[in-house]
């Protein structure tokens, strides 16, 4: 049977001699790249208005995709970690 622990950073899920903890601190790194992300789309909106700053709008528009790309990657990569788990620990829960 899985059990759960809500630590103060993480949560952890422990089945069986395996734990998956998920880091609660991430959360900031997803709003800052949504934040960063929604700044280059609006800046380069506006950039794209005139012929004279196509080009720079068109970079900003590529790099906010770039970072559309990355953010399921990057949420996946730091939301959580495998360990396993000591069996004397396991055994006493």
């Amino acid at each position: 049977m899985a059990k759960i622990y809500d630590k103060k950073n993480f949560l952890d899920i422990q089945v069986g001699t395996y734990e998956v903890s998920f880091n609660k601190k991430y959360r900031f790194i997803a709003l800052l790249n949504d934040f960063t992300l929604g700044l280059w789309f609006l800046i380069g909106s506006v950039l794209f208005l005139y012929e004279s700053t196509q080009t720079t709008g068109t970079i900003l528009f590529i790099v906010g995709s770039a970072q559309l790309l990355a953010r399921p990657i990057i949420k996946i990569m730091h939301a959580f970690y495998f360990t396993r788990v000591n069996k004397y620990e396991a055994s006493s829960d």
